[in-house]
């Protein structure tokens, strides 16, 4: 790569860590390219960027935002950077199931809340629920008690209906 499109690189790395909510980093050597574009679509799917980048230039990036505890030193194999920008779960809980599927690929850590996170981290975040799930339990346990309400509200003039409906089939 040239000096240019390294810069140009450094600057797209840094839009992306401005507007990322959470992200995780990947193992991806021994995967097929097919297997690489599967990943990418499920992640397209969802709004989550997968990019491959250089660790000098990661590096480059996290001291410039002044994200220290992120070491890049440590990673021993060639890594991905998986942003997410709509849900913090998605690309960990994406990461979690194309790794269960595919072995090559592995789990190296993740960033959560400007926090570099380990990789048991990530795999513990990618058994919560998503977003969408969450705010789906939230809307049902809202509705739960007006529902049961209006169903005993309900309930009084049916069993007075049923009462009259016995009392005139006995007469």
């Amino acid at each position: 790569m040239s000096r240019k499109q390294k810069e140009q690189q450094v600057v797209d790395l840094t839009d992306k860590l401005n507007r990322a909510k959470s992200l995780v980093f990947a193992y991806y050597r021994g995967l097929r390219v097919k297997e690489v574009e599967d990943l990418r679509k499920q992640c397209r799917k969802e709004n989550i960027d997968y990019l491959v980048a250089k660790k000098t230039l990661l590096s480059r990036v996290f001291k410039q935002q002044g994200m220290e505890g992120v070491d890049v030193s440590q990673f021993t194999k060639p890594v991905a950077t998986i942003f997410s920008f709509d849900d913090e779960v998605a690309p960990a809980r994406i990461v979690a199931q194309f790794a269960k599927e595919h072995e090559a690929l592995e789990v190296a850590g993740g960033m959560l809340e400007q926090q570099f996170v380990g990789s048991d981290k990530v795999m513990a975040l990618s058994k919560l629920p998503s977003k969408l799930e969450l705010l789906a339990k939230v809307a049902g346990s809202l509705q739960a008690p007006v529902s049961g309400f209006v169903r005993v509200l309900a309930g009084v003039p049916k069993s007075f209906l049923y009462a009259l409906q016995a009392i005139k089939e006995t007469k």
